[in-house]
C-alpha cells in the first residue's frame, strides 16, 4: 500500500510540475517523469529529474547578432508577467554556456532549482570570501550531490585580505563599515567571474529591501559590471525571482523539497558572511539582519548597486520634478513653517520627511508616504515635507535630526524635540503602525 500511495503522490507531482512548464517544455518534462518511474519505489526524495543534454553549437556570428539586436528593456517588459520558470528558459536559451547562476548558499537556492526543471545545460558559480558560515558550506555540497552539479567558486584574492587584515584586524567593519570588505572578498572576486560571461542570473527580489530594490526588472543590461566583451553594456543580468514574495519562494522551495540553509530554522532569513548576519525576530524585516550596527541607507553591500537606491555622485543629483507636488496630501514646508515646529510651535502632532527631490531613496519613499498622508487626512496627525537640501541642510542636520535623505521624524503636539524613525521598513503599514504608537489615535 505504502509503495502504491508514493506512486500516486510521485504521479501527481509530476503532472504538476509538467503542467506548469511552458508549451515548449512540457515534452521535454514528459520524457524525464517518464524516466523517473523507473526509479526505486523507496527512493529517497520524489523529485523531477530532467534530461539535460548538450547545448546545440551555434554560429558565433549568428548568436552575436541576436544579441545586439535585442531590446532588452522591451524584452524586460514582456517577460515582467510570466513565471520565473519562463524567465529562466528564456535565459539559458538564449545564453546558453555564457550565462550562470550566482548562488550564495541562501533562499535562491530557487533559481538553482527553476534552471534543473527547463531541462538545459546550467552553470552555477558562489563566491566563498572565506567568512562564511559553516552551514552554507555544508548546503553548497548538498546543493552539489542533489543536482548532480559542480559549483564553480571564486575567491578573494589572497594578498589583497592579507593586507587587510594585517592593517586593520580581522573585524574592522565594525568601526569603519563593511563597504571595504566587501569590495576585497565579495565585489573583486564577482567582478572577474563577470568579466568571463555575457550574462549572469541573480535570486534578486524587490520586497527584499523596501526602497532600495523596487528598481530590480526581470532582465536588464547590468548598469555595474562588465561581460567577456568588455564595456558598457556588455552584461546582461537576469532576476527571475524579481516579482515573486520570500512566502512565495518559501511555499515553492517546500513543495520542490529542495535542500536549504540550516540557518533559517534558526530565524536567518537573509544570510551573508557570519560575522555580518544575524537572525531576525518576528516582523522584522530581512535585511535588517545584515549590518545592522551600520545606518539603514548603507544595507548594500555593491554586489547589486545598479538596482541600489542611492545619492551617489554630484551628477545624480539633479531632479525632472519635485516630490509630493499638486493635488498631494502631503503638506509642504516652508523654511518659516519648518523653523516654527522646530522651535516647538505645533498644535498637532506632525510627521514630517525631510527630502531632497534628486535622492532615488526619496522618489521610492513617494507613493507610500502619500498613502500614509491619504490615511491621516483630517486626522489629529499632519503629514507634511520639507526639502532640506542645499543652503537649508545644515539647519535642518542642527534642528530635526537630518543624517541622509530621506529622514523621516515625528514632530509631538505642544512639545519640542523631535524622535526619529530609526527602520529601513518605509511602507505604509510600518510607518502607519510607527504613527499610532507615537501619537495615538485620537
Amino acid at each position: 500500500f505504502s509503495i502504491e500511495l508514493q506512486a500516486v503522490q510521485q504521479a501527481c507531482h509530476h503532472l504538476w510540475v509538467r503542467n506548469s512548464l511552458p508549451g515548449n517544455m512540457q515534452l521535454q518534462a514528459s520524457r524525464s517523469m517518464r524516466a523517473s518511474r523507473v526509479q526505486a519505489p523507496h527512493a529517497s526524495r520524489i523529485h523531477l529529474r530532467p534530461v539535460v543534454r548538450a547545448a546545440p553549437v551555434a554560429n558565433a556570428a549568428a548568436v552575436e547578432a541576436k544579441v545586439d539586436k535585442v531590446d532588452w528593456p522591451a524584452l524586460a517588459k514582456e517577460l515582467d508577467t510570466k513565471s520565473p520558470l519562463e524567465i529562466m528558459d528564456k535565459a539559458l536559451e538564449h545564453f546558453g554556456q555564457d550565462i550562470a547562476i550566482a548562488f550564495s548558499g541562501a533562499e535562491d537556492v530557487a533559481i538553482i532549482e527553476y534552471a534543473h526543471l527547463t531541462g538545459r545545460p546550467y552553470r552555477v558559480f558562489s563566491l566563498d570570501t572565506g567568512r562564511l558560515n559553516p552551514e552554507t558550506y555544508q548546503l553548497f555540497d548538498a546543493v552539489e550531490k542533489h543536482y548532480g552539479i559542480h559549483i564553480e567558486y571564486t575567491f578573494p584574492d589572497a594578498q589583497e585580505c592579507m593586507e587587510l587584515v594585517r592593517a586593520k584586524g580581522m573585524f574592522s567593519f565594525y568601526e569603519d563599515g563593511h563597504q571595504e570588505c566587501c569590495r576585497v572578498r565579495k565585489v573583486r572576486p564577482l567582478r572577474r567571474q563577470l568579466g568571463t560571461l555575457k550574462a549572469w542570473i541573480t535570486g534578486q527580489r524587490k520586497d527584499q529591501s523596501p526602497g532600495t530594490r523596487m528598481a530590480v526588472p526581470v532582465v536588464e543590461v547590468d548598469p555595474v559590471f562588465e561581460g567577456v566583451e568588455g564595456g558598457p553594456g556588455s552584461l546582461i543580468k537576469y532576476n527571475p525571482l524579481s516579482n515573486m514574495s520570500s512566502a512565495e519562494v518559501w511555499n515553492f522551495l517546500r513543495v520542490m523539497g529542495v535542500p536549504t540553509n540550516k540557518l533559517h530554522a534558526c530565524g536567518y532569513i537573509s544570510i551573508g558572511c557570519e560575522p555580518c548576519t544575524r537572525p531576525v525576530l518576528p516582523n522584522q524585516h530581512e535585511r535588517e539582519g545584515r549590518w545592522w550596527w551600520e545606518d539603514a541607507t548603507a544595507k548594500e553591500c555593491g554586489l547589486h548597486s545598479g538596482n541600489v537606491k542611492k545619492d551617489g555622485s554630484t551628477e545624480q543629483r539633479k531632479a525632472d520634478r519635485d516630490l509630493w507636488i499638486d493635488g498631494s496630501a502631503v503638506q509642504t514646508l516652508d523654511k518659516a513653517a519648518a523653523e516654527k515646529l522646530a522651535g516647538g510651535a505645533r498644535d498637532k502632532d506632525t510627521l514630517l520627511v525631510l527630502y531632497a527631490p534628486w535622492c532615488p531613496f526619496c522618489q521610492a519613499l513617494e507613493p507610500n508616504f502619500e498613502a500614509v498622508a491619504k490615511d491621516l487626512a483630517g486626522s489629529h496627525v499632519t503629514v507634511a515635507k520639507f526639502q532640506a537640501d542645499g543652503d537649508d541642510k545644515e539647519w535642518a542636520k542642527a534642528n530635526l535630526g537630518l543624517t541622509t535623505f530621506p529622514t523621516i521624524v515625528m514632530l509631538p503636539k505642544a512639545k519640542s524635540g523631535f524622535v526619529k524613525y530609526a527602520s529601513e521598513r518605509r511602507d505604509p503599514e510600518s510607518l502607519g503602525m510607527w504613527v499610532k504608537t507615537m501619537a495615538g489615535t485620537a
